[in-house]
């Protein structure tokens, strides 16, 4: 796909509907939050351990033997996951136990999920831009 592909032929701003949706769009510091979230999700790894807490909650002696990894290497994982709200964890007595924040958690791992597998299923990058989606125009940013 090259670039004229990418772009409008004739560069039409409408100025109404640019207004309504920047007043829509998400707030900056909500931004930060979800890049924040999709970053922490985009390791293997901490996709592996919500994985294996979305069945219920193990301590990190547990989950390093179900994903086969370090006690260490989870521990760390789980710690990057803590520091974003994904995980929580539970102490009792020498023993710490992790299940995933809440319910919003799992419901956007299965939401991902469901889309890889959907992608997977219909040949991913065949397919066209939704009707009535606009592409991009060209300099029109920041205006």
């Amino acid at each position: 796909m090259n670039i004229s592909e990418e772009v409008c032929d004739l560069v039409q701003i409408d100025l109404a509907r640019v207004r309504k949706i920047r007043a829509a769009l998400v707030a900056p510091a909500a931004v930060e939050g979800l890049a924040d979230t999709f970053s922490a999700l985009g390791d293997p790894t901490r996709v592996r351990i919500l994985d294996a807490l979305s069945h219920g909650e193990l301590c990190v002696c547990d989950l390093a033997a179900v994903l086969r990894l370090s006690q260490s290497s989870v521990s760390h994982q789980l710690r990057l996951l803590k520091g974003q709200r994904l995980v929580r964890p539970r102490r009792e007595g020498r023993m710490v136990f992790y299940a995933l924040d809440d319910q919003h958690i799992m419901s956007l791992f299965r939401q991902a999920l469901d889309h890889v597998e959907e992608e997977r299923k219909s040949g991913a990058g065949n397919r066209e831009p939704a009707a009535g989606s606009r592409k991009r125009v060209s300099g029109a940013r920041g205006r």
